[in-house]
């Protein structure tokens, strides 16, 4: 387990209709921080796996013995294949008792695809029955959600239609081409949720015309909080972002109704804050 963990600096880049280039103001240096990050109950870091290459895996410090961890795979902004860059929320939530997979290996570069996203899961999945391995029956494998930020959102979008999944999150996220929103919309068959960063994001009109798209009938959430495309990542355990991010998993993935309670219903906790809240089918 690596304890020597690294904050980082600045959030994902832009959605860029070429290249989906990383500005070099977001793509600054980590700095140190304490291990055992988190303000969960289980003080969480990350590691990587010989039996996953290209990833980061984050990880309580010490396996829950009286709970089992669900699995979040996540795509990082430019498709960027850095493991840590999103490292504050991703540790918030494997605090929270998640097991949450990172496209890319710490302090890496390059680009990733959203087939990673499925080796992530099926990697958790065989942990979980493999007997020699330290995860084995401490992952709840029929909880999976699928996430990511910008170009990681689009690579979450391509493996939605997975039959496992039981929900897909998008983070300053939303499909660009009207081909991949007749493609790929239908194909939904979970509960959905955007947070985005405001009109001056520039998933935002994205984000929005995907809002009008989504299948008759499915559940879905959109949540709008006017701090651009950057987000709160940057943030001590992802800000803002990571505090709603938290709640959507416990909710979706552990049935947690408290935490449903932040986004049902017009009086729903979001609703009265600054976010900019939409709901369809949330019961």
């Amino acid at each position: 387990m690596k304890h020597s963990m690294r904050r980082a600096f600045g959030a994902a880049a832009g959605l860029l209709t070429i290249a989906l280039l990383v500005p070099t103001s977001a793509a600054g240096a980590h700095t140190e921080v304490e291990a055992g990050g988190g303000t969960g109950p289980h003080p969480a870091g990350y590691e990587t796996v010989a039996g996953l290459p290209g990833h980061t895996v984050y990880r309580p410090d010490t396996l829950p013995t009286d709970e089992k961890l669900p699995i979040v795979a996540w795509g990082n902004g430019a498709c960027r294949a850095d493991g840590t860059w999103f490292e504050n929320i991703l540790t918030e939530f494997a605090s929270h008792g998640f097991l949450v997979i990172a496209n890319g290996v710490p302090g890496g570069s390059g680009r990733t695809s959203s087939d990673m996203l499925i080796e992530a899961v099926d990697w958790a999945i065989d942990e979980n029955s493999d007997p020699d391995s330290a995860f084995r029956g401490r992952i709840d494998t029929s909880e999976i959600a699928v996430m990511g930020q910008s170009c990681g959102g689009l690579e979450t979008m391509e493996v939605a239609d997975d039959p496992r999944i039981d929900t897909t999150v998008m983070w300053n996220s939303g499909l660009m081409s009207r081909l991949d929103k007749r493609t790929q919309l239908p194909r939904l068959h979970a509960p959905v949720a955007y947070f985005i960063g405001g009109p001056g994001d520039i998933a935002y009109e994205n984000a929005a015309d995907d809002w009008g798209r989504l299948p008759a009938g499915l559940p879905a959430f959109s949540g709008n909080l006017d701090v651009g495309h950057y987000g709160t990542y940057a943030e001590p355990n992802g800000g803002e972002f990571g505090r709603v991010g938290v709640n959507w998993l416990k909710w979706q993935l552990k049935g947690d109704t408290t935490a449903r309670t932040e986004f049902v219903g017009p009086d729903c906790g979001m609703c009265s804050t600054d976010w900019d809240v939409l709901q369809k089918n949330l019961s």
